[in-house]
C-alpha cells in the first residue's frame, strides 16, 4: 500500500510540474528550462513529455535557438498525437506553426496555423487565433492580424482566459503602435498590464514594461522611452531572458534621439548574440534591418547596403512583403548616400514610396522625401512636387521629433516652385517645432544631438542669404539654430541619488585604474569592465531627464537687435555652408559678408597650429620654435579670416566660429595677438551672458588637483589677492568638497590635469584626489561659479555634434549660470602655466574681464617659447 501511494504521489507531482511547465515558459523562462530537463529525465508518460518539450521549445525559440525549438515541438507534436489528446496537438500544433514562421518558414507555418483554428473552438480557438496573428503581425499583415485578435480577445475574454486575453491585448498593442494608433494602443496596454500583474507573469510583465516604451515613443517622449527601455532591460535580466527586440527598439529610440553610432553598436552586438541555425531567424532578419537603419544614419552607406540587402534577402525568403519593402528603402537610401543619382535610382524611390504608402509603412514620408530631392535635382518638376507634397504631410501629424522633416520637404516643395517667402516661412515653423522638441529632453547630450534636426532648415535660410549677399539675413538664420541646445533651461535628472552614486562610483574605480596601470599589481581588465558598466548606467540615468516642454524658447535676436547690443565690439561670425567659409562682421552698425575660402583649409591650418602649440608645451623648442609658431598663425588668420582681417583695428571682438572651428587659439592670428577676444558658441548666447548677473556675495573657490608640485604656492598667491576666498588641495580637493565650493561661487580656479573624452565628450573630466570630477558631476550644480577659470588641458575643448553644437564643459555649466571661463585649446605645460595664471587674477582683479585680463597677462610674457606657447593657448570664453 505505502508502495503504490509513493509510485501515485510521483506521478502526480511529474503531472503537476508537466502541467505548469508552458505558462512558466513565458514567466520565469531560465526556471522552465530546468524543470522541463527534470521532468524528462524522469521518463514521463506521452502527454507530460509533450508539455515538456512544448515548453523548452518556447524557451528556447525565445533565446533564438529556432532549430531546436522545432525539433522539441515536433517530438511534442508525435507524444501528444500518442497521448490520444486533440486538444493537446492542435495547442502544440499552433506553437510549432508560429515557430516554423519565426524561422522564415512563414507558408508552412500559416498552414499549421489555418489547420489548427478551423479545428477549434472556444479559448482553445483564441489562443490558437492569436498565435496566428502574431505570425501575421511579422509578416506586416496588419488587417489581418487584426482581425484574428478581435476574435481572440472575445473568445478569451468570454472563457475567463486572463493571461491569454492579456497576450492578445499585448499584442494588438503592438499592432496599433505600427499604425500610429497611440490612444487605442495605450488601452490595450494598461488592460494587459493589469491582467499580467494579477497572475504573477513576470516576463511578460516586463514585457509589458517594454511595450511602454514603444507608447513614450510615438508620442515623442525619447526620456521616457528610454527609461521604460532600461526598466525592461533590467527586468529581462534578471530573469535570464534574452530578448532581440529590446535591441531593435532602443536602436529606435537612439536613432530619433541622434545617437546614429552608439545605435550600431547596440545592434551590432545584437546580431553578435545571436545563434546561427540552419534558418535564419524571423528576428535576426530584422536586427539586420536595425542595423542598416543604424549605418545609414550614422553616415556608413557600404556597411548599410550590406546589412539591407541581407535583410531584404531574409523578408523575401521568409515571405514578409511589409518589412521587404522597407529594408529595399534604407538599400536605395544608402545608395544615394553612397552617391548614385541616375535615373535608375529615381524610378526605384518612386516606386518603393508608393509601395510603402500603401503598406503603411513609416518610411512613406522619408522615401517620398528623397524621390523629390532626386526629381528636383534633375529638374523633373511634377514628379518632384508630388512626391514633395506627399512628405510635407509628415509635418502636422506624428511625433514632434518627426514633425520637421514634414516642414523640411514642404520647404524644398516651395523653393523648387521659385517661391522664396513660402520656404523661409516652412523653414522658420520647422525650426520653431524642431525647438519644442528640443525643450523636451532634458539631457545635455540629447539636446545637442536634436540640434540635427533643425540643421538643414536652417542651412536653406543661409542659402538665400549667401545667394543675396545679404550680410544682415545670413546673421540672423545662422543665430536662429546655432547653440540652440544651450539656450534650453537646464533640467535635474529624476534620478540624482542614483546618478551621483554611480559617479561616485566610477571616480573610485578610474583612481583605482591608475593605480593599475602604474604599478601593475592588479589586473586593470575587471577595473575596465566595471567603468564602461558604470558610465553606461550614468549616460542611462541622464538620459531619462525629462525637459521642460512648456517652457519658453530662447529669445530671438535679430540682426538689428545683435547690432544695438554689440556696443564698442566687434562681432566676426563665421559660417561653414556647403564646404565653404564666410564671415560676417558686425561695428558701428554696419553689418558685412565675405567669403574666406575652403572650410577644409582653415581647419588643416587649426590642426597644424594646434599641434605646434601642444609641442612647444611639452617638447624642446628650437631656436626657430617661435618663427614656425608665428608663420602657422600667420596661415591660420589667411584661411579663417581672409579678409575679415583687415577690419580688425583693435577693439575687442566677439569671435562666433563654426563647431568644427571652435578650438581656435585665436591669440595666435597676428592681428588678434593684442585684441580682446571673447569667444561664444552663438553671438546669442553671448548677449545673454552680458545681461547676466552673478549672485550675492564675492567667494572665491580654489582647486588644486594632485600631480601639479608647485602649483600650490601659486594657488595660494591667487587667493591671497583675494578677501573672501577656500583653498582644496594636498588630499582635500575631492568630489563633494570641490562641487560644494564650486556651486554659486563668484569666481572659481580650478588647476588640475584635464582629459577630453573625444569618443565621449561628457566623460571628460578634471582629476581630484579622489578621481576624476567629470562634465555629468559639473552638470548636478545648482549654480554654476559666476567665473571659472579651468586652467588645466584641453578645458576649452568640446565635441561637435549636429554642425554647431558643442558637447564639453561649455554646455555643461553656460546653462547652469556661467558667464565668462578661461580655458585652454591644448595640453599646457604645468610649470609655465601656474605664473602665467598668477598674472592673470593680477590682471583681473584691475579689469573689466577675462578677455582683457587675458590679453593684459600675455604682455607679460617676453621670450620664452613655452611661456609663449602656453598664453597663446587659452582663450577666453563668454564676457
Amino acid at each position: 500500500m505505502a508502495f503504490h501511494e509513493t509510485v501515485a504521489s510521483y506521478d502526480d507531482r511529474v503531472r503537476d510540474d508537466a502541467e505548469r511547465l508552458v505558462p512558466l515558459a513565458l514567466s520565469r523562462p531560465a526556471e522552465a528550462l530546468a524543470l522541463a530537463g527534470q521532468v524528462l529525465a524522469r521518463q514521463p508518460g506521452a502527454r507530460d513529455a509533450s508539455f515538456a518539450h512544448q515548453a523548452r521549445a518556447i524557451v528556447l525559440r525565445d533565446m533564438g535557438r529556432v532549430d531546436e525549438a522545432i525539433a522539441d515541438l515536433r517530438a511534442a507534436l508525435r507524444l501528444s498525437r500518442r497521448a490520444g489528446q486533440p486538444a493537446r496537438v492542435l495547442d502544440v500544433q499552433a506553437t510549432l506553426g508560429l515557430t516554423l514562421g519565426l524561422a522564415g518558414r512563414s507558408t508552412a507555418g500559416l498552414a499549421l496555423l489555418d489547420e489548427a483554428v478551423s479545428a477549434s473552438t472556444g479559448v482553445l480557438a483564441g489562443r490558437i487565433l492569436m498565435r496566428r496573428a502574431y505570425l501575421r503581425r511579422v509578416l506586416g499583415q496588419h488587417p489581418e492580424t487584426l482581425a484574428d485578435l478581435r476574435r481572440a480577445i472575445a473568445l478569451l475574454h468570454r472563457g475567463g482566459d486572463s493571461i491569454w486575453e492579456a497576450r492578445s491585448r499585448s499584442l494588438r498593442f503592438l499592432v496599433h503602435v505600427a499604425l500610429g494608433q497611440a490612444g487605442r494602443a495605450d488601452r490595450d496596454l494598461a488592460v494587459a498590464e493589469r491582467l499580467f500583474a494579477a497572475a504573477g507573469q513576470d516576463l511578460e510583465s516586463a514585457m509589458a514594461v517594454h511595450s511602454r516604451a514603444d507608447v513614450a515613443f510615438q508620442t515623442g517622449d525619447l526620456p521616457g522611452a528610454l527609461g521604460f527601455l532600461d526598466e525592461a532591460a533590467a527586468r529581462y535580466e534578471a530573469l535570464s531572458a534574452p530578448v532581440p527586440q529590446l535591441a531593435i527598439d532602443r536602436c529606435g529610440v537612439l536613432l530619433a534621439a541622434g545617437l546614429a553610432t552608439e545605435a550600431m553598436a547596440v545592434t551590432d552586438e545584437a546580431i553578435r548574440r545571436q545563434p546561427r541555425g540552419r534558418s535564419p531567424s524571423a528576428k535576426r532578419a530584422e536586427l539586420l534591418f536595425a542595423a542598416a537603419r543604424a549605418a545609414q544614419a550614422a553616415g556608413e552607406p557600404a556597411a548599410a547596403v550590406a546589412r539591407a540587402a541581407a535583410a531584404r534577402a531574409l523578408f523575401q525568403a521568409q515571405r514578409r512583403p511589409w518589412w521587404q519593402a522597407r529594408a529595399s528603402f534604407v538599400l536605395l537610401q544608402s545608395r544615394y548616400q553612397a552617391g548614385e543619382r541616375g535615373g535608375r535610382l529615381r524610378a526605384e524611390l518612386r516606386r518603393i514610396a508608393t509601395r510603402l504608402e500603401a503598406l503603411g509603412a513609416e518610411e512613406a514620408s522619408s522615401a517620398h522625401l528623397l524621390a523629390g530631392r532626386l526629381a528636383v535635382a534633375q529638374g523633373l518638376d511634377a514628379p518632384a512636387d508630388r512626391h514633395l507634397a506627399a512628405a510635407a504631410r509628415l509635418r502636422h501629424r506624428g511625433p514632434l521629433f518627426g514633425r520637421p522633416a514634414g516642414w523640411l520637404a514642404q520647404a524644398l516643395r516651395a523653393e523648387a516652385q521659385g517661391n522664396a517667402r513660402r520656404t523661409l516661412i516652412a523653414c522658420r515653423r520647422g525650426l520653431e517645432v524642431a525647438e519644442q522638441y528640443q525643450r523636451t529632453l532634458g539631457a545635455t547630450e540629447l539636446r545637442a544631438h536634436a540640434a540635427g534636426y533643425g540643421t538643414e532648415l536652417a542651412a536653406i535660410g543661409q542659402r538665400h542669404a549667401v545667394r543675396r549677399g545679404d550680410a544682415r539675413m545670413l546673421l540672423t538664420w545662422s543665430e536662429r539654430w546655432r547653440a540652440s541646445a544651450l539656450a534650453a533651461p537646464p533640467a535635474r535628472p529624476i534620478d540624482d541619488r542614483g546618478l551621483a552614486a554611480d559617479l561616485a562610483a566610477l571616480r573610485t574605480v578610474m583612481a583605482r585604474l591608475d593605480i593599475a596601470r602604474t604599478t601593475g599589481a592588479v589586473n586593470p581588465a575587471r577595473l575596465e569592465q566595471d567603468r564602461r558598466r558604470l558610465e553606461a548606467s550614468i549616460r542611462s540615468r541622464a538620459r531619462r531627464t525629462a525637459g521642460q516642454p512648456g517652457s519658453p524658447g530662447a529669445a530671438q535676436w535679430s540682426a538689428a537687435e545683435i547690432l544695438d547690443q554689440l556696443g564698442d565690439h566687434r562681432l566676426v561670425e563665421l559660417v561653414s555652408l556647403d564646404g565653404m567659409l564666410y564671415a560676417v562682421t558686425a561695428a558701428d552698425r554696419r553689418v558685412r559678408l565675405h567669403a574666406v575660402g575652403p572650410a577644409r583649409d582653415a581647419a588643416r591650418e587649426l590642426d597644424l597650429a594646434r599641434f605646434l602649440l601642444r609641442r612647444l608645451a611639452h617638447g624642446r623648442p628650437s631656436a626657430q620654435a617661435l618663427a614656425t609658431l608665428d608663420a602657422a598663425g600667420r596661415r591660420l588668420e589667411a584661411s579663417l579670416l581672409g579678409p575679415v582681417a583687415a577690419e580688425l583695428d583693435g577693439r575687442p571682438v566677439v569671435a562666433v566660429p563654426p563647431g568644427r572651428l571652435h578650438a581656435v587659439p585665436w591669440a595666435i592670428l597676428p592681428s588678434l595677438r593684442t585684441t580682446p577676444v571673447h569667444v561664444a558658441p552663438s553671438a546669442a548666447m553671448w548677449l545673454r551672458v552680458q545681461a547676466a548677473r552673478p549672485g550675492h556675495g564675492r567667494r572665491l573657490a580654489l582647486v588644486v588637483g594632485p600631480g601639479l608640485a608647485g602649483t600650490a604656492a601659486e594657488v595660494a598667491k591667487i587667493g591671497d589677492g583675494y578677501p573672501d576666498s577656500v583653498i582644496l588641495s594636498n588630499g582635500n580637493a575631492v568630489a563633494d568638497r570641490v562641487l560644494a565650493a564650486l556651486d554659486g561661487a563668484w569666481t572659481a580656479h580650478v588647476a588640475a590635469h584635464g582629459v577630453f573624452r573625444a569618443e565621449n565628450a561628457l566623460f571628460s573630466s578634471l582629476r581630484l584626489d579622489d578621481g576624476p570630477l567629470t562634465v555629468y558631476d559639473l552638470g548636478r550644480l545648482r549654480r554654476a561659479p559666476f567665473r571659472l577659470v579651468l586652467s588645466s588641458c584641453e578645458s576649452a575643448l568640446a565635441a561637435q555634434v549636429a554642425s554647431d553644437e558643442l558637447l564639453g564643459m561649455v554646455s555643461a555649466l553656460v546653462p547652469l549660470g556661467t558667464a565668462s571661463l578661461l580655458a585652454s585649446v591644448v595640453p599646457v605645460n604645468d610649470a609655465a602655466t601656474a605664473p602665467f595664471m598668477v598674472t592673470f587674477h593680477a590682471r583681473l582683479r584691475g579689469t573689466a574681464g577675462f578677455a582683457d585680463a587675458l590679453v593684459a597677462a600675455r604682455s607679460e610674457v617676453t621670450g620664452d617659447p613655452v611661456a609663449t606657447a602656453t598664453a597663446l593657448s587659452f582663450v577666453a570664453l563668454g564676457r
